[in-house]
Protein backbone atom coordinates (compact mmCIF):
# COMPACT_ATOMS: atom_id res chain seq x y z
CA UNK A 1 0.00 0.00 0.00
CA UNK A 2 1.56 3.31 -1.05
CA UNK A 3 2.34 5.97 1.47
CA UNK A 4 0.69 9.34 1.44
CA UNK A 5 2.55 11.77 -0.80
CA UNK A 6 0.28 14.83 -0.75
CA UNK A 7 -1.63 17.12 1.57
CA UNK A 8 -0.41 15.62 4.81
CA UNK A 9 1.80 18.42 6.08
CA UNK A 10 -0.84 21.07 6.79
CA UNK A 11 -0.85 22.05 10.46
CA UNK A 12 1.91 19.54 11.26
CA UNK A 13 4.47 20.73 13.85
CA UNK A 14 7.98 21.28 12.55
CA UNK A 15 9.36 18.32 14.49
CA UNK A 16 7.01 15.83 12.78
CA UNK A 17 8.91 14.17 9.94
CA UNK A 18 6.88 10.99 9.36
CA UNK A 19 5.42 11.30 5.84
CA UNK A 20 2.41 9.14 6.64
CA UNK A 21 -1.02 10.48 7.42
CA UNK A 22 -1.55 11.37 11.09
CA UNK A 23 -4.97 10.05 12.01
CA UNK A 24 -7.21 11.10 14.88
CA UNK A 25 -10.06 8.80 15.90
CA UNK A 26 -13.07 10.31 17.66
CA UNK A 27 -15.14 7.84 19.66
CA UNK A 28 -17.78 7.89 22.39
CA UNK A 29 -17.97 4.19 23.23
CA UNK A 30 -15.94 1.03 23.51
CA UNK A 31 -13.79 1.69 20.46
CA UNK A 32 -14.07 -1.62 18.61
CA UNK A 33 -13.77 0.19 15.26
CA UNK A 34 -10.73 2.01 16.62
CA UNK A 35 -9.25 -1.37 17.45
CA UNK A 36 -10.02 -2.65 13.96
CA UNK A 37 -8.13 0.31 12.47
CA UNK A 38 -5.18 -0.23 14.81
CA UNK A 39 -5.07 -3.94 13.98
CA UNK A 40 -5.28 -3.29 10.24
CA UNK A 41 -2.49 -0.72 10.29
CA UNK A 42 -0.37 -3.01 12.45
CA UNK A 43 -0.86 -5.83 9.95
CA UNK A 44 0.29 -3.54 7.13
CA UNK A 45 3.45 -2.77 9.06
CA UNK A 46 5.88 -0.38 7.39
CA UNK A 47 3.56 -0.05 4.38
CA UNK A 48 0.70 1.39 6.45
CA UNK A 49 -0.26 4.75 4.92
CA UNK A 50 -1.01 6.33 8.29
CA UNK A 51 -0.81 6.05 12.04
CA UNK A 52 -3.31 6.82 14.77
CA UNK A 53 -1.74 9.64 16.78
CA UNK A 54 -4.71 10.84 18.85
CA UNK A 55 -7.97 9.46 20.24
CA UNK A 56 -10.59 11.95 21.43
CA UNK A 57 -13.75 11.13 23.35
CA UNK A 58 -16.56 13.16 24.87
CA UNK A 59 -16.85 10.52 27.62
CA UNK A 60 -14.13 10.13 30.24
CA UNK A 61 -14.99 6.46 30.78
CA UNK A 62 -15.08 5.53 27.08
CA UNK A 63 -13.43 2.21 26.36
CA UNK A 64 -11.84 3.77 23.30
CA UNK A 65 -9.61 5.86 25.55
CA UNK A 66 -8.47 2.74 27.40
CA UNK A 67 -7.66 1.01 24.10
CA UNK A 68 -5.64 4.02 23.00
CA UNK A 69 -3.68 4.21 26.25
CA UNK A 70 -2.83 0.51 26.05
CA UNK A 71 -1.51 1.14 22.53
CA UNK A 72 0.56 4.12 23.64
CA UNK A 73 -1.56 6.64 21.74
CA UNK A 74 -2.25 10.14 23.03
CA UNK A 75 -5.78 10.67 24.36
CA UNK A 76 -8.00 13.65 25.06
CA UNK A 77 -11.26 13.76 26.98
CA UNK A 78 -13.27 16.61 25.53
CA UNK A 79 -16.72 16.87 27.17
CA UNK A 80 -19.59 18.36 25.20
CA UNK A 81 -19.24 21.76 26.85
CA UNK A 82 -15.68 21.96 25.49
CA UNK A 83 -16.46 20.83 21.95
CA UNK A 84 -15.30 24.22 20.69
CA UNK A 85 -11.73 23.18 21.60
CA UNK A 86 -11.68 20.24 19.21
CA UNK A 87 -10.00 21.99 16.29
CA UNK A 88 -7.21 23.30 18.50
CA UNK A 89 -6.62 19.81 19.94
CA UNK A 90 -6.35 18.33 16.46
CA UNK A 91 -4.00 21.03 15.23
CA UNK A 92 -1.77 20.71 18.29
CA UNK A 93 -1.38 17.00 17.57
CA UNK A 94 -0.53 17.61 13.91
CA UNK A 95 -3.55 15.61 12.77
CA UNK A 96 -4.05 15.33 9.00
CA UNK A 97 -7.05 12.97 8.79
CA UNK A 98 -9.98 12.10 11.09
CA UNK A 99 -12.07 8.94 11.47
CA UNK A 100 -15.23 9.00 13.56
CA UNK A 101 -15.87 5.68 15.29
CA UNK A 102 -19.11 5.78 17.22
CA UNK A 103 -18.71 9.48 18.01
CA UNK A 104 -22.08 10.83 19.17
CA UNK A 105 -21.41 14.55 18.90
CA UNK A 106 -21.95 16.72 15.86
CA UNK A 107 -18.52 17.70 14.63
CA UNK A 108 -18.07 21.50 14.87
CA UNK A 109 -18.40 23.27 11.54
CA UNK A 110 -14.90 24.72 11.80
CA UNK A 111 -13.47 21.20 12.08
CA UNK A 112 -15.49 20.03 9.07
CA UNK A 113 -14.23 23.01 7.07
CA UNK A 114 -10.60 22.46 8.07
CA UNK A 115 -10.67 18.71 7.32
CA UNK A 116 -13.16 18.53 4.47
CA UNK A 117 -12.36 15.52 2.34
CA UNK A 118 -10.15 14.10 5.11
CA UNK A 119 -12.91 13.38 7.65
CA UNK A 120 -14.92 10.14 7.50
CA UNK A 121 -17.50 8.24 9.53
CA UNK A 122 -19.02 4.78 9.61
CA UNK A 123 -22.76 4.40 10.16
CA UNK A 124 -24.46 1.09 11.06
CA UNK A 125 -27.08 1.18 8.28
CA UNK A 126 -27.33 1.67 4.54
CA UNK A 127 -27.62 5.43 4.28
CA UNK A 128 -29.71 7.38 3.55
CA UNK A 129 -31.96 4.86 5.33
CA UNK A 130 -31.94 4.96 9.14
CA UNK A 131 -29.69 8.00 9.43
CA UNK A 132 -29.86 11.46 10.93
CA UNK A 133 -30.08 12.91 14.45
CA UNK A 134 -30.79 10.32 17.13
CA UNK A 135 -30.00 7.39 14.84
CA UNK A 136 -27.01 5.72 16.43
CA UNK A 137 -26.18 2.36 17.97
CA UNK A 138 -29.13 0.30 19.13
CA UNK A 139 -31.59 2.98 17.97
CA UNK A 140 -30.62 2.21 14.37
CA UNK A 141 -30.99 -1.55 14.70
CA UNK A 142 -34.29 -1.30 16.56
CA UNK A 143 -35.60 0.92 13.76
CA UNK A 144 -34.46 -1.65 11.20
CA UNK A 145 -36.40 -4.40 13.00
CA UNK A 146 -39.51 -2.22 13.30
CA UNK A 147 -39.37 -1.38 9.60
CA UNK A 148 -39.28 -5.05 8.62
CA UNK A 149 -36.59 -4.58 5.96
CA UNK A 150 -34.76 -7.58 4.57
CA UNK A 151 -31.37 -5.89 4.25
CA UNK A 152 -29.27 -3.48 6.28
CA UNK A 153 -25.54 -2.94 6.55
CA UNK A 154 -22.77 -0.41 7.08
CA UNK A 155 -21.94 2.83 5.29
CA UNK A 156 -18.66 4.71 5.20
CA UNK A 157 -19.08 8.34 4.20
CA UNK A 158 -17.38 11.69 4.23
CA UNK A 159 -18.56 13.98 7.02
CA UNK A 160 -20.25 17.30 6.38
CA UNK A 161 -22.10 19.75 8.64
CA UNK A 162 -25.16 17.51 9.06
CA UNK A 163 -25.56 14.07 10.58
CA UNK A 164 -25.08 11.22 8.09
CA UNK A 165 -25.50 13.31 4.93
CA UNK A 166 -21.95 13.35 3.56
CA UNK A 167 -20.99 11.67 0.30
CA UNK A 168 -21.03 7.87 0.50
CA UNK A 169 -17.69 6.13 0.03
CA UNK A 170 -18.69 2.47 0.45
CA UNK A 171 -21.51 0.27 1.71
CA UNK A 172 -21.63 -3.36 2.77
CA UNK A 173 -25.05 -5.00 2.96
CA UNK A 174 -26.04 -7.84 5.29
CA UNK A 175 -29.33 -9.75 5.55
CA UNK A 176 -31.96 -9.25 8.22
CA UNK A 177 -33.56 -12.58 9.03
CA UNK A 178 -37.20 -12.91 10.17
CA UNK A 179 -36.08 -14.27 13.53
CA UNK A 180 -33.54 -11.52 14.19
CA UNK A 181 -33.76 -9.07 17.06
CA UNK A 182 -31.84 -5.80 17.25
CA UNK A 183 -28.90 -7.45 19.01
CA UNK A 184 -28.49 -10.04 16.26
CA UNK A 185 -28.59 -7.36 13.57
CA UNK A 186 -26.11 -5.22 15.49
CA UNK A 187 -23.62 -8.09 15.73
CA UNK A 188 -23.91 -8.88 12.02
CA UNK A 189 -23.42 -5.24 11.01
CA UNK A 190 -20.53 -4.71 13.42
CA UNK A 191 -18.68 -7.67 11.93
CA UNK A 192 -18.64 -6.06 8.49
CA UNK A 193 -17.86 -2.62 9.94
CA UNK A 194 -14.65 -4.07 11.33
CA UNK A 195 -13.64 -5.28 7.88
CA UNK A 196 -14.85 -2.38 5.79
CA UNK A 197 -13.89 0.68 7.81
CA UNK A 198 -10.14 0.06 8.30
CA UNK A 199 -9.73 -0.50 4.58
CA UNK A 200 -11.61 2.68 3.72
CA UNK A 201 -9.54 4.63 6.25
CA UNK A 202 -6.34 3.18 4.78
CA UNK A 203 -7.46 4.12 1.27
CA UNK A 204 -8.21 7.66 2.44
CA UNK A 205 -4.84 8.00 4.15
CA UNK A 206 -3.09 6.65 1.05
CA UNK A 207 -4.73 9.21 -1.19
CA UNK A 208 -6.88 6.66 -3.01
CA UNK A 209 -10.07 8.52 -2.11
CA UNK A 210 -10.89 12.18 -2.35
CA UNK A 211 -13.89 14.47 -2.32
CA UNK A 212 -14.48 16.80 -5.27
CA UNK A 213 -17.54 19.04 -5.53
CA UNK A 214 -19.36 16.82 -3.07
CA UNK A 215 -18.63 13.62 -4.98
CA UNK A 216 -16.31 10.75 -4.10
CA UNK A 217 -13.61 10.03 -6.64
CA UNK A 218 -10.83 7.47 -6.61
CA UNK A 219 -7.27 8.09 -7.66
CA UNK A 220 -6.69 6.26 -10.98
CA UNK A 221 -3.28 4.99 -9.86
CA UNK A 222 -4.67 3.70 -6.56
CA UNK A 223 -7.89 1.80 -7.34
CA UNK A 224 -10.23 1.64 -4.36
CA UNK A 225 -10.68 -2.14 -4.84
CA UNK A 226 -7.13 -2.69 -3.57
CA UNK A 227 -8.20 -1.62 -0.10
CA UNK A 228 -11.39 -3.66 0.41
CA UNK A 229 -11.86 -7.37 1.14
CA UNK A 230 -11.50 -9.38 -2.07
CA UNK A 231 -14.03 -12.00 -0.98
CA UNK A 232 -16.93 -9.56 -0.59
CA UNK A 233 -16.26 -6.21 -2.24
CA UNK A 234 -18.79 -3.59 -1.17
CA UNK A 235 -20.39 -1.11 -3.52
CA UNK A 236 -18.83 2.33 -3.70
CA UNK A 237 -19.40 5.61 -5.43
CA UNK A 238 -16.98 6.83 -8.05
Amino acid sequence: MPRVTADVTANVPADVTDPRARLAVLASGGGSNLQAILDHFAALGASAPGAVVLVVSDRAAAGALDRARRAGIATTHLPARENHRLLACLEEAGVTHIALAGYLRLVPSEVVAAFRGRLVNIHPALLPAFGGPGMFGHHVHEAVIRAGVATTGATVHFVDERYDEGAVIAQWAVPVHPTDDAEAVAARVLAVEHRLYPRCVAALCAGALRLEAGRVVTAPSLPFERFVPADAPPSHSA
